[in-house]
């Protein structure tokens, strides 16, 4: 990873945009039919320009962010610490964003990776080769939200298995789990990799029925304890035979050190938007590689903007395991890309080699339809040439 281009970013564009989902998708905490997503366009003073994504949802029931404090921590706080200066490389916009600023990661990450997108930009390179990539293709996995029933959710299931994906996700919470769990795992076969994500839904007092799940020989049980919880984590992983894998309690590399140490789990989701841009998620990337710890990377949502962004990142060596990378397909009618990212026939996203940035292009007349809140943010200097 090089990280050491100069920016001068001088203006920032940040526009709020609806898309709707194809379907309504159900997680343990709530349903989401459509997307409020934050998009941010950065100029550098160079007239190289690249947008990035706030991965922050409409409500606070994932994290305590939301698109609204998102917007007014990017306008208040952070967008004016990297505006009209001189950074040496997007590697340096972590300590700059951090200092004195606790929390609003996925606003911190909007604007780091953004600076990271930028870099690419003027050095000529492939985001994912900058960021340290080492792979060409990536291997997918699909989300399914919560279904009405078992046989609902196998029908699901097996036709995510048809369209190739090498890692299927069910969402699960208290009275939609154990019974449904079976009822995919005796349909798709013993072969086939399965995984349950709980969301946090869950108590230590329930460690006997999530016991329950061991007998499926799940690849993993993600975050079924409290969000920000390791302690109980660690009790109910010497309960379980299935590892445990850590969603939303993981925020930043010393959590993910306190993980390690404590044993409260066996593998990694990243997201970079929940641990505050690349900077963070490489770190605990090679935390975990250090400690002999699978990662994958999740998924948020995204449109196609924030997408080219996982694929990049999980395209770094230890990202051993499928991550939630579905094509633009599975949530959009019509994405905000092109082209829009797809699976192979052997469930693999290819990561953009050919182009410097992100791989994709904005399709900015879609972005101006959709668009319902717009501010632009300027440097100083720039504010003053204008005036």
């Amino acid at each position: 990873m090089t990280g050491a281009t100069k920016l001068h970013v001088d203006r920032i564009v940040l526009r709020e945009v609806r898309l709707a989902l194809r379907e309504p998708f159900r997680i343990s905490s709530g349903l989401v039919t459509d997307r409020r997503i934050a998009i941010l366009q950065l100029f550098d003073v160079s007239g190289a320009s690249t947008w990035s994504e706030c991965v922050a949802f409409q409500d606070p029931n994932y994290t305590s962010e939301t698109i609204d404090t998102a917007w007014l921590a990017i306008t208040k706080w952070l967008a004016p610490r990297v505006l009209g200066r001189t950074i040496d490389g997007p590697a340096s916009v972590r300590a700059i964003l951090e200092k004195n600023i606790r929390g609003h990661n996925m606003a911190k990450a909007a604007v780091e990776m953004g600076c990271w997108g930028l870099a690419a930009e003027l050095s000529g390179q492939p985001l994912s080769l900058l960021l340290g990539g080492t792979r060409d293709r990536v291997a997918t996995g699909i989300s399914i939200g919560i279904q009405a029933s078992p046989d609902a959710l196998v029908k699901r299931a097996s036709a995510a298995l048809e369209a190739g994906y090498r890692k299927i996700k069910v969402k699960i919470q208290p009275g939609q789990d154990v019974e449904y769990v079976r009822a995919v795992r005796r349909s798709l076969g013993a072969k086939v990799d399965i995984m349950a994500d709980a969301n946090s839904a869950y108590t230590l007092a329930d460690a006997d029925h999530l016991a329950a799940l061991d007998v499926f020989e799940l690849i993993m049980l993600e975050q079924p304890l409290g969000d920000d919880d390791l302690v109980r984590h660690a009790t109910l992983q010497r309960r379980l035979m299935t590892p445990i894998c850590l969603d939303e309690s993981i925020t930043s590399v010393d959590r993910a050190e306190d993980m390690i140490t404590l044993e409260s789990g066996r593998i990694i989701n990243i997201k970079p938007g929940r641990v505050g841009g690349f900077s963070a998620a490489k770190a605990i990337h090679d935390v975990a590689a250090a400690a002999r710890m699978p990662v994958w990377c999740g998924g948020m949502l995204e449109s196609g903007i924030g997408r080219a962004y996982n694929v990049a990142l999980a395209s770094l060596p230890n990202f051993s395991l499928p991550g939630d990378l579905s094509p633009s397909a599975r949530y959009w009618a019509r994405d905000v890309v092109s082209p829009e990212w797809t699976m192979d026939g052997d469930g693999m996203v290819h990561v953009p080699l050919s182009r410097p940035g992100l791989g994709v292009d904005v399709d900015v007349d879609r972005l101006d339809a959709l668009t319902i809140r717009h501010e632009e943010l300027r440097s100083t200097a720039a504010m003053e040439v204008v005036a």
